[in-house]
């Protein structure tokens, strides 16, 4: 094992090797009453092993230029080595992280190095001749380093700092630190684990600013969330000024359960401290991707039947290439039990560890972040499907998959600054790719007039709690109000956004017995309005709305009962990618000759034609006063 530098000397390297962080100016746009930046904080790129073996060649700085509005080029790439597609997004993000997995930074790196050590050994040959067997042997080796990554993996840790230097490089890069704060960056990167039979714990980290760890810790090396959470106190909080981050768990429709356990990870129940530092360091929950809606599931305390929205038919990795291995996914796989396995534990500890805000992203594996529109039909790149060096004929993602989200942040300007403390505070909703304005306030004293006024935020504010807030006890005896208010997605002239059909609020609540009950309320809009669309063309049918709010009063609050509550605006239906594909496709379904090879997933009935489009504020919590 190398030798160890002194802690100071190690601060002093690690701090040179940062990239310069440049003074920013005063952002020209502030409003201290808050709006909607929208952004993308889980992109891959080419230094993502399964990104890379699929073919993506898509560089971090490349990804950012994509967020800013700029056409990039994808694979597959011809042997010629032109791209045989681009992508440019219909409208700018206002942020982006760029997140590639920790794990095999530097195998990867030195796979694709001609003349590095290693780079001849057997499994980089592996994966330049067969990247897909690669992609899952390299995959599978779990923990242990490959031989010709040295002892203690020195050579693989070393080769990983370019890959981290880039993207460090492309974020500040990117940033505009100009007063038109036209964009914002984040340095960060996706902490990789399964457990069991491949369920999911894996987490986005995302880091307040430029000053960051020299290496990112990985589960090689942080092996449980636990010990992320001390990697970063370590090697971030504590060692480094300025340092700050977050953590995010995506995908808990696919953890078989464990995401939201009440357990540790060695099988201890959470204790009142675990519970405190869970909270502090995942302030948010991804509960929209490409791999699905993580919400809630049919049949777990209710029969919401929304709850069906973008439903994979897996809990766990494994069933997604092993249809035996398939299982019905757990309620505690999704946001809303846990959200309700708080209240009870909150109940229980003195503490809660799943008060957490809710975001949505795309989790693209092409690097290209906000590709989130269901009529762009050249594939969404999250399934890791290799392409070869033409575009085949055939559906270019799992029908299961979705083109995912967008993460919505409420706060002054678009700043580092500003946008994180937003995520702090967990002041943030998740859309599955429109970009609905939400807000959401709860209060005791909160006006009953508000909607229609355009000081709404401003008096919001003054008498009660955004998204993402706490109650405080109640002290005039007045009722408890919420107020919810959704406008439709602008869209742009080509792509119009989908008129709004309803504005619902979702409450947990603990009964006498301490179970938690559950219910769905339509506050506006008219869920029965009749809209459609018509499957031929995907034109959509009907009347909807722009605006929807309301400010409602819970007459079953009970001052001595926890409870949460969240909002969920819906669009009308339209269209899903699925069909959209399907029909550039020319197949028909009732003329069995039309259905090509690479095309029969469009006649599963098992999937819908078409979805309600939504968004999704974070919670506000209520605690009574011990």
């Amino acid at each position: 094992m190398g030798r160890r530098l002194p802690g100071v000397w190690a601060l002093l390297l690690c701090l040179l090797a940062a990239p310069a962080a440049a003074e920013r100016s005063p952002c020209q746009a502030h409003d201290p009453q808050r709006r909607p930046w929208f952004g993308d904080l889980h992109v891959h790129t080419r230094h993502s092993l399964d990104a890379s073996t699929q073919g993506t060649r898509t560089s971090p700085r490349d990804a950012y230029r994509f967020a800013r509005g700029e056409e990039i080029d994808l694979h597959p790439f011809g042997p010629d080595g032109r791209p045989q597609r681009s992508v440019r997004i219909d409208r700018p993000l206002d942020f982006a992280a760029v997140t590639d997995h920790s794990e095999l930074f530097g195998e990867v790196h030195i796979c694709n190095t001609p003349g590095a050590p290693g780079h001849d050994a057997l499994i980089c040959r592996v994966y330049r001749g067969w990247p897909r067997l690669a992609f899952f042997l390299m995959n599978g080796r779990g923990a242990p380093r490959f031989d010709f990554c040295g002892a203690d993996g020195e050579r693989c840790v070393e080769a990983g700092r370019g890959p981290w230097r880039e993207m460090q490089e492309a974020a500040e890069e990117a940033y505009d630190r100009s007063a038109a704060c036209g964009f914002t960056s984040f340095v960060g990167y996706e902490w990789t684990k399964v457990v069991e039979t491949a369920s999911n714990l894996h987490r986005n980290v995302i880091f307040r600013d430029a000053a960051v760890p020299e290496t990112p810790a990985s589960s090689t090396d942080a092996p449980t969330p636990r010990a992320l959470w001390d990697a970063l106190d370590a090697g971030c909080r504590e060692a480094i000024p300025g340092c700050d981050a977050l953590v995010i768990p995506h995908n808990s429709n696919l953890s078989g359960g464990f995401m939201f356990a009440p357990t540790l990870d060695d099988g201890t129940p959470i204790d009142a401290a675990h519970a405190r530092r869970r909270a502090a360091n995942e302030p948010l929950v991804e509960v929209m991707q490409h791999k699905g809606a993580s919400e809630c599931t049919r049949g777990a305390g209710g029969e919401d039947e929304l709850c069906d929205f973008e439903a994979l038919p897996y809990d766990s990795f494994m069933g997604r290439f092993f249809p035996m291995a398939r299982r019905t996914p757990a309620a505690l796989n999704f946001a809303r039990t846990a959200l309700g396995e708080g209240l009870t534990l909150g109940a229980r500890l003195g503490a809660n560890p799943f008060a957490f805000g809710l975001i949505g992203s795309t989790d693209t594996h092409l690097g290209t972040p906000g590709l989130a529109r269901e009529d762009w039909t050249g594939g969404h790149g999250g399934a890791g499907i290799p392409l070869g060096e033409a575009i085949p004929d055939a559906l270019l993602d799992p029908i299961e998959y979705n083109p995912g989200g967008l993460a919505v942040l409420w706060a002054e300007e678009n700043s580092r600054e500003s946008l994180f403390a937003a995520m702090q505070r967990r002041e943030a909703y998740a859309t599955s790719g429109p970009r609905i304005s939400l807000r959401f306030f709860a209060g005791f004293g909160l006006p009953e007039d508000l909607c229609g006024d355009p000081a709404f935020a401003a008096r919001a504010y003054a008498s009660g709690v955004p998204m993402g807030g706490d109650l405080p006890a109640r002290s005039n005896g007045g009722p408890l109000r919420i107020a919810a208010s959704a406008l439709r997605d602008p869209g742009t002239p080509s792509h119009p956004g989908g008129a709004l059909q309803r504005l619902q609020v979702i409450k947990l609540s603990l009964d006498a017995a301490g179970a938690v009950q559950e219910q769905v309320i339509d506050v506006a809009g008219n869920p029965e309005n009749g809209a459609d669309v018509d499957l031929r063309t995907c034109a959509p049918r009907g009347e909807g709305f722009d605006q929807l709010c309301r400010v409602w009063t819970d007459p079953e609050f009970d001052p001595g009962v926890p409870a949460v509550y969240y909002s969920r605006a819906v669009e009308n239906p339209s269209c899903r990618w699925s069909a959209r594909a399907c029909n550039a496709a020319d197949i028909d379904c009732a003329s069995p000759g039309s259905v090509r090879r690479g095309f029969e997933a469009c006649c599963d009935a098992t999937f819908p034609r078409t979805i309600q489009e939504r968004a999704w504020s974070s919670p506000i919590w209520y605690t009574p006063t011990p």
